[in-house]
Parts: C-alpha cells; sequence; structure tokens
C-alpha cells in the first residue's frame, strides 16, 4: 500500500494494481479486501472508464478472453482455449456503451476484468472460477479506428442479423462447454441490444444485466433505507427520472414491482407512480408512437412537458433519480424547486464516471440548505455544510451483484428471477443503520461489504429455492454460513 500511495495519478495506480493481480493474484485481492474504500474506485469507477479510453496505450497482456466477428464458427474453440474449466461467472461486454463514455470497442475489456476482481474481492467468487469476455464487432468511434495503440478490429460495428448471429452462437457455446448453471452477466451493452439480449436468453440461460437489474436492485435499496429518513411507504412516494435508457427503465420497473408487492395492486397501476423525462421530455402517451419499445409502459396520459423544471412544477415528485449520463442536468433551480415542496427531497444523482454525474454532493446540499437525502454513482468526498458534515452514500452496484452472485453460485440456481433481486435489495436495505442515517449515507459503509455480500448470497439463494429454481441439493440448513463458508478468501498457507 506504501508503494501504492506514491502514484498520485489514478490511472498509474491502476496500472500498478493490474500488474499486481497478473504477479501475485492472492496478493491483490488481500490490498483490495483490506483497503476497499480506498481501491475500489481505483480498480473500477471511476478510474476503470479512463483505463478504457486508454486500454490500448497501457496494454501489457491480455486479461481476458476475446471473441471477435473473425472467429464466427468456431466461437466453441476460442472459449476452449481458456485454461480454466470450472466457471462459475462470466461478466461479458460488446464495449458499444461503456460507463457514460459511449463506444470504446474492443477497450472495453478494463469492465469485466474490473467486474469481475469484485465479485473475487467482494463476494467471494473463486478468481478461476471467473471469465472476462470481450465481444469484438467492430466500433464506431472514429477516434479508436485512427488510434495506432487500438487493439480490436478496424471496421464499423456488425449490426442486424451479423450481429445476432454471432451472440447467438456464443450463447450457445457456454452454454455448451460451461453448463447450465453458468451466471453470465451482460455489461454495458447499447441499451438497443441490451433489452432484447435480455429478454431473449431470460428464459434458457442463467443471464443478468447490471445496468438494467443490479442498479436497479442497488437504488431500490437506497430508496427502501431512504423511507426510513423521509417517512411513509415507497407506495406514498412519486418519482421522478432524467434518463430512460437501461438504468432508468430498469429501476422505474423495480419499484413498480416492490411497490406492487407491499401493496397488492396490479404492476400497471403501480408504473403511475413513477414518471421518466428522457431527452425530448417527459414521456407522456401523446408520444407513444414514436417510443421505444422499452419505454412505451411509462407512457402516462399527462400534458406533455419539454424540460426536466416543468416537469418538475407539473409532476411535484418527492424523488429525482438521474441516470441520464449528462453532467451537471440537475441545475441550481431543479434542486430548488424539488426543496420549495418536499421538506426532505431524496435527490439520486447516479450517472457515472463523477464528471457525467447530475450534480455533485455539495450542489445538493447546498441548494436544499442540507436537506437534501443524497446518493451518487461515483464516489464523493464528505461535505461540510452548516458546521456539520455528511457522508454522502454511493448507490454503487457493488454492494449488489457480488452477493447476488455468489447466491446464485452456492444455490445452483439455474434462472435469474425478478424476485431475487428485490430479496438482494431489501437485504441491502436493513444493513443501513441509524449511525449511517446520522452521517448522511443511507448505504452502510463499503468496509462491511463481505459480510453484507454473504448476507445478500443467503436472501438470493433462499428465494432460488423457495422458486424452485435451485439445483443444490439439499438445501443448506444455516444459507449465512455456508455462503460465508463457500468464500474464497486470499490467505498464504502454513505448509508445517
Amino acid at each position: 500500500m506504501h508503494n501504492l500511495r506514491q502514484y498520485k495519478v489514478p490511472l498509474q495506480r491502476y496500472v500498478a494494481m493490474m500488474d499486481l493481480q497478473e504477479r501475485n493474484e492472492r496478493l491483490f485481492y488481500k490490498l483490495l479486501i483490506d483497503n476497499v474504500e480506498e481501491l475500489l474506485p481505483v480498480v473500477y469507477t471511476p478510474t476503470v472508464g479512463e483505463a478504457c479510453q486508454k486500454y490500448g496505450s497501457i496494454f501489457r497482456r491480455p486479461q481476458g478472453l476475446y471473441v471477435s466477428l473473425r472467429d464466427k464458427g468456431k466461437v466453441i474453440d476460442v472459449l476452449r482455449n481458456w485454461p480454466e474449466r470450472n466457471i462459475q461467472v462470466i461478466v461479458v461486454t460488446d464495449g458499444e456503451r461503456i460507463l457514460g463514455l459511449g463506444d470504446l470497442g474492443c477497450q472495453g475489456m478494463g469492465i469485466p476484468v474490473g467486474k469481475l476482481s469484485l465479485y473475487t474481492a467482494l463476494g467471494g467468487v473463486r478468481p478461476s472460477a471467473c471469465l472476462p469476455i470481450t465481444i469484438d464487432v467492430g466500433t464506431n468511434n472514429e477516434q479508436l479506428l485512427n488510434d495506432e495503440f487500438y487493439i480490436g478490429l478496424r471496421q464499423r460495428r456488425a449490426t442486424g442479423e451479423e450481429y445476432h448471429e454471432l451472440m447467438e452462437e456464443f450463447m450457445d457455446a457456454v452454454k455448451q462447454i460451461y453448463g447450465e448453471k453458468v451466471l453470465i452477466q451482460f455489461e454495458d451493452f447499447a441499451n438497443h441490444n441490451a433489452f432484447d439480449l435480455l429478454a431473449k436468453y431470460s428464459k434458457s440461460h442463467l443471464v443478468f444485466n447490471d445496468d438494467i437489474q443490479g442498479t436497479a436492485s442497488v437504488v431500490l435499496a437506497g430508496l427502501l433505507s431512504s423511507l426510513k429518513v423521509v417517512g411513509g411507504t415507497l407506495a406514498e412516494h412519486t418519482y421522478l427520472f432524467l434518463g430512460a435508457g437501461e438504468a432508468g427503465t430498469g429501476i422505474a420497473e423495480l419499484i413498480a414491482l416492490e411497490i406492487s408487492k407491499q401493496t397488492n395492486a396490479p404492476i400497471e397501476e403501480c408504473r403511475k407512480k413513477v414518471f421518466l423525462v428522457d431527452s425530448k421530455g417527459l414521456i407522456v402517451s401523446s408520444r407513444k408512437n414514436s417510443l421505444q419499445p422499452f419505454k412505451t409502459s411509462w407512457a402516462h396520459e399527462r400534458e406533455p412537458v419539454t424540460t426536466l423544471l416543468d416537469a418538475i412544477k407539473s409532476i411535484r415528485p418527492t424523488v429525482l433519480i438521474g441516470t441520464s449520463g449528462v453532467g451537471r442536468a440537475f441545475t441550481k433551480e431543479v434542486i430548488e424547486a424539488m426543496a420549495s415542496f418536499n421538506e426532505r427531497p431524496v435527490i439520486f444523482s447516479l450517472s457515472n464516471p463523477t464528471s457525467h454525474s447530475e450534480c455533485t454532493a455539495e450542489e445538493a446540499y447546498k441548494w436544499t440548505q442540507g436537506r437534501a437525502v443524497f446518493a451518487s454513482g461515483s464516489p464523493f468526498d464528505p461535505v461540510e455544510y452548516d458546521g456539520k458534515i455528511r457522508v454522502p452514500g454511493q448507490a454503487n452496484n457493488a454492494y449488489i451483484f457480488p452477493g447476488f452472485g455468489l447466491g446464485v453460485v452456492i444455490s445452483g440456481a439455474i434462472r435469474v428471477h425478478e424476485d431475487m433481486l428485490l430479496a438482494a435489495s431489501e437485504t441491502l436495505a436493513a444493513q443501513a443503520t441509524q449511525e449511517n442515517f446520522d452521517k448522511g449515507s443511507i448505504f452502510p459503509p463499503f468496509t462491511n461489504i463481505r459480510k453484507i455480500s454473504a448476507l445478500i448470497a443467503a436472501s438470493v439463494a433462499a428465494k432460488a429455492y423457495e422458486l424452485g429454481l435451485a439445483t443444490r441439493l439439499p438445501r443448506p440448513r444455516d444459507l449465512e454460513k455456508y455462503a460465508e463458508s463457500c468464500m474464497y478468501t486470499p490467505v498464504y498457507r502454513s505448509y508445517r
């Protein structure tokens, strides 16, 4: 750690950590686990975003498996080249929408590698059971196509049939080699593919999309624990989103599902509490014909308005959530409007990396006179306002997906069901204490993350058994103890 702290530039720390992972995997995980709050922003967001942008020029050794268009017809042979046979979790991307940074093509590999190191460090999945994969179908990023250090295919992105045939061959090959119980996490695919892939393969494979489902689960947990601060039930609040992509619609759907579960009201009824604003304004029924299919459930009977500020004035939401990828979109007027009719406005600014966040923690507290209940996607430093230090919570998917993955693996689940996501959210929300709320955070500290992951794994596994999706029989008596016993811990063996 002393040597690592000598590097003042985050990207240098990232390169040093990747070198360590290559040289001494056990020590890498020991460092990451013992210094999780300091090193998480290095191996994951925000630094991993810059690493992906510059991946070609910091490239040392391939860290994952690349499947390219040129491997069509022999994808199964490419997968067989990976030396490990017993794979439990695959994270796969095609690099088309990396964080809020757009199309980074083959250089998106930094994301599966980073995600899987968190599966191990935070969720205890064995490093040898993790497989990072990038599907290289080209890139539409001109800068990369002209970059001498770009590591991928130098061609425009394949789309349509060509793309889907490759994905289908890949998904079939994974099942053939690794079986029914390997968890395939889709990561940073563009909207138009993400929803289709999830809908298509969730019936035949064990698939999970972290951008749609993981984000939704962690944000729902944040909302459930913020209710302990602002009062009321989930159904009594009104939600307004800026951004109606994978994250926005995914969170909105999970909120509606949880309200439906709590009130026994039909899901269509529950969706009416949730409103979304996209780049063309509020999503309303008069726009239905021109909307992408995943947005139509949110087109309510209302007057169309074009700006976020007008939508706030018209709807008077109690919760404002940003998933737009547009930095500083929550202006002073927007936040002041929220504060004008809410005693404790709930403001989540979730876009990553930090430069794309809709507002900073300081702005949220300053413009609401310290009344905001705030959470962000990327980390912000503690803020002093009115003589009181507030520690903003980070709605980081790393709270959910490692424990979720562990729960799926230990139960031998063969499909992901939305009730498993709700169980994960409720478990995480229950870990936030009054002490966290007093400091201004609605999430528990990351220092306890392995304990939290074990609890989440136990609740996800319990739900899988309850739904008849688990195959590991007989069911362990104490799932939490069993989860902890399955977790990889980096220790040096004593040979005496």
